[in-house]
């Protein structure tokens, strides 16, 4: 891989030098990743997270291939009444997480702050804001963003479009869970909708709607069929697999594709061993780049992970006879949204159906809601006696993540799990960061 890791950094270095002139190189790379995933998988996980992969980074480059196919979104958009018009949602969130592929989050992310963008920005909405003010990705003819899950969506969007121009759509996502708050999120997918036929020229046809959300229900079942046999069985995967898996499940629900995979899933895991070492359920964002946690949750025997609350969102079946009302209750019952008892009950509901040996929550730096809310999460698996690891670091920004002290709170944790002992570990642990702190 080291013609790979040559063009990684040519492409670093052209677009700190001139980032006005660096998009048809990232690109380039983006098409050659894909060719690569489709001819040269890789080696050691099994071949649905192969197949996963492939989809996840065919489906970017080709969207990002023809500037007029996409808009932005954040991940809880409404990928399933965009699809309607033939449109891809590409998720900041998720672009920034392919950018970091090239190493550029911290050039992105100093970019933006030197402009002024404050420190405390979460890091995913630092990068994209750097690469669209330093010049180096173009800007699309539209973008969409909920006030779900972070604070820092409204303000990244209305920043976009102050600087460059990208008109957008906020849909104000209430916090109760009642007949008035549905309907009033439904009007806003409404006018939602009406705004992307002005802007696209194109009829919107509820039927395929309607279609859509038929398919995202027996693919939320098929998930979940299919994190209860990664429950039992071995399934070689990676740390970023479980990050292509959230980014399906947001920007490709609702697609005949997707729920495909997901089956294809099913009956190949069925070929694999019992699984005999430890299952964890991970709540969060994905570190994807972090060396310790790849060492032990990339194809280990030993540690698997079989699921992250981030991949799921909801488990309610959704009416496809009213459309707009469903996809509105399903935003509103998401497990971010509310208070973080909403989460917390949502995350017990579903340890109760995989039965994991322990969960860990990564709670990524300048992220509100996930460090605020963690010792809540904790009080209610320890009423359910199961240990719970609270690690912090940034899900992007490879220098907010100490490598040592996430190794050895996670060797401490996993150690005394496989002695019994978790809890007494986690104690012991967070007594140590304070003296560090």
């Amino acid at each position: 891989m080291w013609i790979a890791d040559k063009y990684i950094d040519y492409v670093k270095e052209q677009t700190s030098e001139h980032p006005g002139e660096s998009w048809d190189k990232m690109l380039l790379g983006f098409k050659l990743n894909k060719l690569r995933t489709k001819l040269l998988p890789k080696k050691g996980i099994s071949k649905g997270y192969q197949k996963l992969e492939t989809m996840m980074m065919s489906f970017v480059a080709d969207s990002l291939a023809r500037p007029d196919s996409y808009v932005w979104g954040n991940i809880f958009s409404p990928c399933e009444i965009i699809g309607c018009f033939g449109l891809s949602t590409l998720s900041i969130e998720c672009l920034s997480c392919y950018f970091s592929g090239y190493h550029l989050e911290d050039y992105f992310i100093d970019y933006a702050q030197n402009t002024g963008i404050a420190p405390t920005l979460c890091s995913y909405h630092k990068t994209f804001v750097g690469a669209i003010d330093s010049g180096a990705v173009p800007v699309p003819q539209y973008a969409v963003t909920t006030s779900l899950s972070c604070d820092g969506n409204l303000n990244t969007f209305r920043y976009l479009e102050k600087k460059k121009g990208v008109p957008f759509t906020f849909l104000d996502v209430p916090y109760r869970d009642d007949e008035a708050s549905v309907n009033y999120l439904a009007e806003q997918l409404k006018e939602f909708t009406a705004e992307l036929e002005n802007r696209f020229g194109k009829k919107f046809d509820e039927e395929k709607l309607k279609s859509a959300i038929r398919i995202e229900n027996e693919t939320r079942k098929e998930l979940m069929r299919f994190f209860k046999l990664q429950s039992e069985r071995y399934y070689p995967g990676e740390l970023i697999s479980h990050l292509y898996m959230m980014m399906g499940m947001h920007l490709l629900i609702g697609t005949q594709e997707f729920l495909d995979l997901i089956r294809f899933m099913i009956e190949d895991i069925k070929n694999y061993p019992k699984f005999e070492g430890k299952k964890i359920l991970w709540i969060h964002l994905l570190p994807f780049y972090q060396e310790t946690l790849q060492s032990y949750f990339n194809s280990n025997r030993k540690y698997q992970i079989i699921a992250s609350d981030i991949i799921i969102d909801s488990m309610e079946e959704l009416d496809a006879d009213r459309p707009f009302h469903a996809l509105a209750k399903k935003i509103i019952r998401n497990l971010y949204n509310g208070s973080y008892s909403h989460k917390a009950e949502m995350v017990g509901h579903l340890a109760e159906t995989l039965h994991p040996d322990a969960v860990i929550q990564f709670c990524h730096w300048g992220c509100k809601q996930s460090s605020g809310g963690s010792l809540l999460l904790k009080d209610k698996l320890q009423e359910m006696d199961i240990p719970m690891l609270i690690l912090d670091g940034d899900g992007i920004d490879r220098r907010n993540s100490h490598d040592g002290q996430i190794k050895t709170r996670l060797e401490a944790f996993l150690e005394m799990l496989d002695s019994g002992n978790a809890d007494e570990t986690e104690e012991s642990a967070e007594g140590e960061q304070e003296k560090v702190c």
